[in-house]
């Protein structure tokens, strides 16, 4: 997407800055950044090439990386975890990141010293655990955040990422997921090198819009009328009844579009 976002709907005083601005209040590891349309090199060569909905999909938003390399260990009943290094499993309940507290009481305000946010969080259901990425995030008005698993790149263990919607606009906190671990007595461990999560921008108009009556199905290949029929037509006979038809003509079309699109948007 654009690095910038302008609006004739948007204050001048917003108009030609980032639409999100991350601050690492944790700067060690690796900064967000713009999510790949290989989904780091692990999608398929010919999903690559040939599948722009995948690869759309895939480059949508920003990467989000752990600070640190850690590992959880779920007994059943309780997580345990432990820093990249430590021979040793610690009872999670809340831990900060090494060292973080002491900073952050040194360099904040005296209104917010004591209350750094921790990085990590054993919560009440079985199996979950908050992580902190050590960020924190404000958007242009109207403008939230998505947070979810990083789209079309395998898990690298046994565990799920709940999603979130932010309203980043007005809510200035730590940005965090919740993961949800899935098998008992097993180390699941959080490189430095792979996404822990993706962030994706939503206008809040998008996701407000009544989804209960927002919405038709039409029952039946009957109710296809000329205007469906032509589009499918297009979309799917024509390409498969052309031998000389070039693949992945699609995604070139789709491609160029966007291009043209781009080049017209006003400086």
């Amino acid at each position: 997407m654009p690095d910038n976002a302008s609006s004739r709907d948007l204050p001048a005083e917003v108009v030609g800055k980032p639409l999100v601005t991350f601050y690492r209040m944790i700067d060690t590891g690796l900064a967000p950044q713009a999510a790949d349309r290989s989904a780091g090199g692990l999608l398929p060569t010919r999903a690559f090439r040939y599948c722009e909905a995948v690869t759309t999909a895939s480059a949508f938003g920003w990467y989000v990386f752990p600070p640190i390399a850690f590992s959880l260990l779920w007994d059943g009943t309780c997580v345990h975890w432990s820093c990249d290094g430590e021979q040793t499993w610690l009872l999670l309940k809340r831990a900060q990141f090494p060292d973080f507290a002491a900073r952050f009481d040194a360099l904040a305000p005296e209104e917010a010293r004591g209350f750094p946010p921790p990085f990590l969080g054993a919560l009440s259901e079985p199996g979950v655990v908050q992580v902190w990425s050590g960020l924190l995030a404000r958007t242009l008005p109207e403008w939230s955040l998505l947070l979810r698993a990083p789209a079309n790149i395998p898990k690298q263990g046994h565990y799920d990422l709940f999603e979130g919607i932010v309203e980043t606009d007005r809510w200035f906190g730590p940005l965090f997921t919740n993961v949800r671990l899935t098998k008992t007595d097993v180390p699941v461990r959080f490189d430095t090198n792979m996404p822990l999560f993706q962030i994706q921008p939503l206008p809040r108009s998008l996701y407000l819009r009544s989804s209960e009556q927002d919405f038709a199905c039409i029952d039946g290949i009957d109710a296809l009328g000329p205007e469906e029929w032509r589009d499918f037509g297009r979309t799917v006979v024509a390409p498969s009844s052309d031998d000389t038809a070039r693949h992945g003509a699609d995604a070139v079309r789709v491609r160029r579009r966007r291009k043209r699109n781009f080049e017209a948007q006003p400086a």
